[in-house]
């Protein structure tokens, strides 16, 4: 088994954390936009994106991961290849004191309708055993049940929440994230906009980590990463376990 990686113009991080793996099960591959390291398998070239994605398509290897290359290039040529117009993706996030959850939607033009909700609560209930994670789900909404009639948006953000949880047997947990941690492995947030924010704020000033976001709505795998994250090896891990 092959899992790539891409490096873009920081790629010294990303062979960093390959170097860690030697003594996995696998090999890691990584599509480098310039720098190279001889203890590493590194294809070279002027748009690594491309290249790793077509090895992807073709099976040259098993599964991929963005690393530090450019969101917009790399999503961009996926869609075009996989023919797919909207990437869902699902974030494998922990907390500070070690306790690992799903977050979605993380995308910020994702999650805003009902059924995408629903679809996000269905792709992450598959895979959530697969890592220990629990698959009871929380459906979170723009404010407290006492909070409508405030704003039309917080309105809908409540009527919307609470349809998703019953066509989904999930719980409705209102705006109370805190409470909905600690007994749910899996948190769908109000729309793409709040889980980005829950992401950034969790890993980027909180004191959280993020093992990698898989888009889950291919019939390849692919590991969504932010060139922000220090570590990129749960990342490969990740896109080991989904491989197999």
């Amino acid at each position: 088994m092959i899992i790539g990686i891409g490096a873009g113009d920081d790629g010294g991080k990303v062979f960093g954390q390959v170097s860690k793996l030697a003594s996995k099960s696998f090999d890691v591959r990584v599509y480098s936009l310039g720098a190279s390291d001889a203890s590493c398998d590194t294809f070279v070239c002027e748009k690594p994106w491309e290249a790793m994605i077509q090895d992807l398509y073709s099976g040259k290897i098993s599964a991929a991961v963005r690393g530090t290359l450019p969101a917009n290039h790399t999503l961009g040529y996926l869609k075009e290849i996989s023919g797919c117009c909207s990437l869902k993706r699902v974030a494998f996030l922990e907390t500070p004191g070690g306790r690992r959850f799903i977050l979605a939607p993380v995308g910020v033009d994702e999650g805003w309708t009902v059924r995408e909700k629903i679809d996000f609560v269905n792709f992450s209930r598959k895979i959530a055993p697969k890592f220990g994670i629990s698959d009871n789900v929380a459906i979170l909404s723009g404010g407290r049940y006492g909070d409508a009639g405030r704003h039309t948006a917080v309105d809908r953000s409540l009527a919307d929440a609470e349809l998703a949880a019953k066509i989904t047997g999930s719980d409705h947990c209102e705006i109370l994230i805190e409470d909905a941690i600690k007994d749910h492995g899996i948190i769908i947030a109000p729309d793409g906009i709040s889980g980005n924010l829950i992401f950034r704020t969790l890993t980027m000033i909180g004191g959280g980590f993020a093992h990698g976001a898989p888009v889950v709505n291919l019939d390849r795998i692919f590991v969504d990463t932010s060139r922000a994250s220090p570590d990129y090896s749960n990342a490969i891990l990740l896109a080991s376990a989904l491989s197999e």
